[in-house]
């Protein structure tokens, strides 16, 4: 039994879905529907840079999904391989969205445009410099919620995503991140400063919340013709209006990714298939269970080794 899961942010790579824009001109349609929808030459950042322009959230939100959703048509249509057999379809942050589309529940214009607003309102949420997000290593969620609680009078910390065994995302404003930055080199606890330019998954997006929750409310959801695993409860989702409340909660509450996997797992999927740019998410699960089965489409030599597997 097999999940297919979708990348979010810090997967994204100049040429990511290169080959496949190069080999179907249906690729070459969606890549310029995205530059008209959205206004602007979005294939020549992601197929040339630069780096700092892709890498900005406003950018990188469409990029990764408009690179995920045209693998996942290629294998469509390219190949027997059944994606809608598939037990759940599940995606890491702006990754849900991806999720969402290729099990029907929102169209490509809808995606593009929902991932366009949400780019620009998380971007805009802080003010740059103001916030950021660290990655905390080597321990486990309990122990970093102790030392945030622990702390609270003097710092405001939160957890943005559990993302697998040893790796937990906090955001926050840059102050209190220094100051959670002391604690942790008091307590020999690994971490690393994350290259984002705002404190994602966290009360400090309530601003952003509040500018996407009409425009969800507003965008025509269909129930999806594969259940969908949540990041805010971690569990399989398939009524479009719960669907709906949850991508409006999921912008200030964590990536409760680990789980997410533990529970697949749990309800019997024995393999993942990551599609899109990169290997992050099968990194991840790696850590989370050594037993699963796990596949990635990123190039078209990867098309081989899903239909033969």
């Amino acid at each position: 039994m097999f999940s297919i899961i979708f990348p979010g942010q810090g997967s994204q790579i100049i040429g990511m879905g290169n080959e496949f824009y190069q080999n179907f001109s249906y690729v070459r349609d969606f890549f310029t529907k995205a530059d008209d929808l959205l206004k602007k030459n979005l294939s020549k950042l992601i197929l040339e840079g630069p780096k700092d322009k892709l890498d900005l959230t406003e950018n990188t939100q469409s990029a990764i999904f408009l690179v995920s959703y045209s693998i996942f048509k290629v294998i469509e249509k390219e190949t027997n391989f059944d994606l809608k057999s598939a037990k759940f379809y599940a995606g890491h942050s702006l990754g849900e969205y991806s999720a969402l589309c290729c099990s029907q529940s929102i169209n490509f214009e809808q995606t593009i445009n929902l991932l366009n607003h949400r780019g620009k309102a998380m971007q805009n949420a802080v003010p740059k410099g103001v916030g950021g997000m660290y990655a905390v290593l080597g321990v486990n969620i309990d122990e970093i919620n102790k030392i945030i609680k622990d702390n609270s009078n003097n710092f405001k910390c939160y957890i943005a995503n559990d993302n697998t065994t040893g790796q937990i995302a906090v955001s926050g404003e840059l102050s209190s991140l220094n100051l959670l930055e002391e604690e942790l080199k008091r307590n020999k606890i690994k971490f690393i400063q994350l290259p984002v330019s705002a404190p994602f998954h966290c009360p400090l997006m309530k601003k952003a919340t509040d500018e996407m929750k009409q425009i969800i409310i507003n965008t025509k959801f269909e129930d999806p013709n594969v259940d969908i695993i949540s990041n805010v409860t971690a569990k399989p989702q398939k009524k479009s209006e719960e669907i709906k409340n949850l991508l409006i909660e999921q912008i200030e509450q964590p990536v409760r990714w680990r789980e997410s996997i533990n529970n697949m797992i749990g309800l019997g999927v024995n393999k993942f298939i990551e599609i899109g740019p990169g290997k992050v998410l099968s990194g991840l699960i790696k850590r989370i269970d050594r037993n699963v089965k796990l596949n990635q489409v990123n190039n078209l030599s990867d098309l081989e080794n899903i239909i033969n597997d």
